[in-house]
């Protein structure tokens, strides 16, 4: 029997030219014909992009992580119509002149309006988390719902950064809750969803049930998470991508823009990482500023 190389290929002859081009990175000159192989496992795929190995998928990576990164410059963030300080005159949980004298007092002593009151006596956590939930039109949780492990695959870097915490995740039930304390962070919304095809749902807690929540929560099996505070130039992050994509053999990757971070997932065959990159140094508590509408609003009153 005579064979010929021709019988080793695909029934459908793609021709050469097309199976050096099967890899993404246009300048790619790895030329091993087992890559080509139906069924075969080399390779990373980035959405409908293949690449045929971790350099080329490294080398690919530059541009979007360049792209991310300029995003940073046009960065939008959103804010609640309603006040902090409205919304509790609103619920009835201070009056005017409660609220004048929280005002003048945060401002002397260079405190955000929510330490003041609490310190003062004048409102109580789940009043601040009921007006934020006020602020934003989103439901507040109970202790109840404050008190069950859940186990992620989330990268709980961003969950601490934006003080949000998962009190209910099921990947299979494709439902997530997720907690927050001061600020519905939309861009983690996003990010979540898009990384995990999960859509979340938000609502408030109190800082102490964020804490008391997060010592629950911890990593499904196979899952790790990587965060990188000073990632460098979008070539240094691709380089620190291609090494965790040898180390987890990775399969699949998607990228991912949440605030100040961005977000890089890699799945190999029996892990998942997920790799965060700190674009710049994020503050370890939030700051809520004073609008010029709500302080407006507050003379007013006098």
């Amino acid at each position: 029997m005579k064979l010929s190389l021709k019988t080793l290929l695909p029934a459908r002859d793609l021709g050469w030219n097309r199976v050096r081009a099967v890899c993404a990175l246009t300048t790619c000159h790895n030329k091993l014909l087992m890559k080509y192989v139906p069924g075969s496992r080399i390779g990373i795929f980035v959405g409908a992009a293949w690449y045929c190995s971790a350099d080329c998928f490294a080398m690919a990576s530059r541009g979007t992580l360049f792209s991310l990164s300029a995003e940073t410059l046009v960065e939008m963030p959103r804010n609640p119509r309603l006040s902090l300080g409205l919304a509790l005159l609103s619920k009835g949980y201070l009056d005017e002149d409660q609220l004048r004298f929280a005002m003048a007092r945060s401002q002397r002593e260079g405190l955000t309006l929510e330490t003041t009151l609490v310190e003062c006596g004048l409102a109580t956590e789940k009043q601040l988390a009921a007006a934020r939930g006020t602020q934003w039109g989103y439901p507040v949780l109970g202790q109840d719902a404050v008190s069950q492990s859940v186990a992620v695959d989330l990268p709980l870097t961003l969950l601490r950064a934006f003080f949000a915490v998962p009190l209910h995740y099921s990947a299979k039930a494709r439902r997530l809750v997720l907690g927050f304390v001061y600020r519905v962070e939309h861009s983690l919304l996003q990010a979540i969803e898009q990384m995990t095809g999960l859509r979340p749902e938000p609502c408030f807690i109190t800082l102490s049930e964020f804490k008391e929540q997060m010592q629950r929560v911890t990593a499904v099996s196979g899952y790790e998470e990587a965060a990188v505070e000073n990632p460098g130039t979008a070539t240094q992050m691709a380089r620190t991508l291609g090494g965790f994509a040898v180390e987890t053999a990775a399969r699949e990757a998607g990228f991912s823009k949440c605030n100040s971070w961005i977000w890089a997932r890699l799945v190999g065959k029996t892990r998942t990482v997920d790799v965060v990159f700190a674009l710049r140094p994020t503050a370890s508590a939030p700051q809520p500023k004073l609008s010029t509408a709500f302080s407006e609003t507050v003379a007013s009153l006098g």
